[in-house]
C-alpha cells in the first residue's frame, strides 16, 4: 500500500510529487500518457505571471504571487531555463486607462512588487513595436517566461530521484473507498493507497465525483497560438498582454526562452476535452487580435501552430484542499491560468497538508538539485571540443535546425523519467522543434531510439505513445 497516489503527471502533479518526496513517504504517479507533461502543461503560454490579474483574496492570487518567488532558486535547482523579462499590460484607449489603475491596486493588495503604470512615450523606448494606438501600459518587472516542458520533465526527474514512483500509460478507470484509504483502480491493475491527489487537469471532476457527493464540473477553455520562428523572436523584448477580460487575459505576444515568438490564446469553451484541433476561425482570431498591441508582426514566420486547455471551473478559482465527505482524498483542480506560474507553491501547499495528515516526517538525505541534459548548443567551442572529446556522440548533429547532438538524445531516453517517444524525446532535447518541425530529424531519431531501447524497433516507434507509430508496414508487405 501507497502513502500516496497522485493522479496527473502534468506541473501541478508533479510539483506536489517532489515537494512530497522532501518526506519519508510511500509514493506513486499515474498518468494515462506515455510521459510527463502531455495535457495542459505541454500547451500553454509558458508564462510566469506576476500576479497582478486574479482577484484579490483568492487562491489564485496568493499561490501566483508565492510560486512567482520561487522560481527563481527552484529554477537554478533543477538546473531549467527561466528569464525575468518583465510584462505590459497595454491600454490601446484612453477611456480605458483605469482599467490598468485597477490591476495597479489589485496587484498591490495582492503583493506584486514594483508594479507601475508607463505612459506612451517610456513604453515606446521599451518596445518599439508596440501598437501605435498605445495611450498606457501596466508594467510588471516580476513577470518572466519559462519552459513548461522542461520545468514539468525536472520536477517529475527529481521527484524520482528521492523515491517517488511514476507509473506512465496507466489509466485510472474508478477510486473506491476502502477501510484504511482508496482503492485505485487502473487499466493495468488496482493499486492501494490511504491518500488520493486529483491532479487530473480537465479530467478532476470525473475523479472528484466518483469520491464525493458535492459534484464538480471542469470546463475545457480551449486556446490556439503561432509559434514564430527564432527569426521574430526579438519582435518584442517583453511579454505583452491586451487588457484582460472576463475569458481570461486575452491574446498575447511573448519571447520564449528559446528564441522564438509566442502569439496566442483564444478562449472558446468547449465540451470535448480532448479537443485540442486548431481551427481557421481561431488561427485568424490570434493574427487580427495580436495586431491590436503589437505591430508589424512578421506571421508569415509561423513554424507551427497549436491549441491547449484549461481546466476551467466555474468558480474562477483553484480547488486545492481535502473533500469534505471523502477524507484523505485531496483536489488540485481548477488549475488554470496562472496554474504555471502557481506551480511551486501549489506543490508545496498540498505536500504540507498531506505531511499533516499522514504525520510524515522530513528525510535527512533529501536531493534538492537536479542536472539537466547538457545542451550543446549552448557551450563555447573550447567547452564543445571537450565534452566531444568524453564522448563523441555529441559531435554528431541529428537536429540541423536546432543544433541538437546524438548524445543529447541518447541522455533523453536514459534519464531518471525515460523518453520512449518522438514527443518525449522533442520536449526534453528540443530535437523536431525547429524551422523544419522534424522534418528532417525523425528517421534519424527513431534509429537512435529504437537502438537505444530493447524492447522498440523501428516498426514500433511512435509520435506520443498508444497507437501514434509512424511505421505501419512495407511496401515488400503490399507486394
Amino acid at each position: 500500500m501507497y502513502d500516496v497516489v497522485i493522479i496527473g503527471a502534468g506541473v501541478s502533479g508533479c510539483a506536489a510529487a517532489r515537494e512530497l518526496s522532501r518526506y519519508n513517504v510511500s509514493a506513486c504517479v499515474v498518468e494515462r500518457a506515455d510521459d510527463v507533461c502531455e495535457g495542459t502543461s505541454k500547451a500553454n503560454s509558458a508564462i510566469i505571471h506576476a500576479g497582478y490579474d486574479a482577484k484579490e483574496g483568492s487562491l489564485m492570487a496568493k499561490l501566483n504571487v508565492e510560486g512567482n518567488q520561487m522560481m527563481t532558486k527552484l529554477s537554478e535547482d533543477l538546473d531549467i531555463p527561466f528569464k525575468r523579462i518583465g510584462s505590459f499590460v497595454v491600454c490601446t484607449d484612453e477611456k480605458e486607462r483605469g482599467g490598468l489603475e485597477m490591476l495597479l491596486e489589485r496587484g498591490k493588495k495582492n503583493g506584486v512588487p514594483d508594479l507601475r503604470i508607463v505612459e506612451q512615450d517610456e513604453l515606446r523606448k521599451m518596445e518599439p513595436n508596440i501598437s501605435d494606438d498605445a495611450v498606457a501600459a501596466l508594467y510588471a518587472p516580476t513577470a518572466g517566461i519559462v519552459c513548461p516542458f522542461e520545468l514539468t520533465i525536472a520536477l517529475a526527474e527529481n521527484a524520482v530521484e528521492n523515491g517517488v514512483e511514476f507509473k506512465l500509460e496507466t489509466t485510472v478507470e474508478n477510486i473506491e473507498k476502502t477501510e484504511n484509504g482508496y482503492l485505485v483502480k487502473t487499466d493495468r491493475g488496482d493499486i492501494e493507497t490511504k491518500c488520493v491527489v486529483n491532479a487530473a487537469g480537465v479530467y478532476a471532476d470525473r475523479f472528484h465525483n466518483m469520491v464525493s457527493e458535492k459534484k464538480m464540473t471542469i470546463i475545457p477553455r480551449k486556446g490556439e497560438y503561432y509559434l514564430l520562428d527564432k527569426s521574430a523572436g526579438q519582435h518584442v523584448s517583453h511579454t505583452i498582454f491586451a487588457q484582460p477580460t472576463k475569458m481570461g487575459k486575452g491574446v498575447l505576444v511573448t519571447p520564449t526562452v528559446h528564441g522564438n515568438l509566442l502569439v496566442g490564446p483564444t478562449a472558446l469553451d468547449i465540451e470535448n476535452k480532448e479537443g485540442v484541433n486548431t481551427t481557421y476561425d481561431g488561427l485568424q482570431e490570434v493574427g487580427q487580435k495580436s495586431g491590436r498591441t503589437v505591430k508589424n508582426l512578421p506571421l508569415r514566420d509561423v513554424i507551427t501552430s497549436f491549441a491547449g486547455l484549461r481546466a476551467h471551473e466555474e468558480h474562477g478559482d483553484f480547488i486545492i484542499e481535502e473533500v469534505k465527505d471523502a477524507p484523505g482524498f485531496f483536489d488540485c483542480a481548477g488549475m488554470a491560468s496562472p496554474g504555471l506560474s502557481a506551480s511551486p507553491a501549489v506543490g508545496k501547499m498540498i505536500a504540507d497538508m498531506l505531511r499533516d495528515k499522514l504525520n510524515l516526517s522530513e528525510k535527512a538525505n533529501f536531493k534538492a538539485t537536479r542536472k539537466g541534459i547538457v545542451k550543446a548548443s549552448t557551450l563555447s567551442i573550447e567547452e564543445r571540443n571537450e565534452l566531444i572529446k568524453k564522448d563523441p556522440k555529441y559531435g554528431n548533429i541529428i537536429c540541423r535546425c536546432e543544433m541538437v547532438s546524438e548524445g543529447e538524445i541518447v541522455d533523453a531516453i536514459h534519464r531518471p523519467i525515460p523518453a520512449r517517444s518522438l514527443d518525449a524525446i522533442k520536449r526534453r532535447t528540443r530535437a523536431g522543434m525547429g524551422r523544419c518541425q522534424a522534418g528532417f530529424c525523425s528517421p534519424r531519431v527513431m534509429e537512435i531510439l529504437s537502438r537505444e531501447v530493447a524492447d522498440i524497433n523501428m516498426e514500433n516507434v511512435t509520435k506520443a505513445g498508444g497507437k501514434s507509430r509512424f511505421i505501419v508496414g512495407t511496401n515488400k508487405d503490399r507486394w
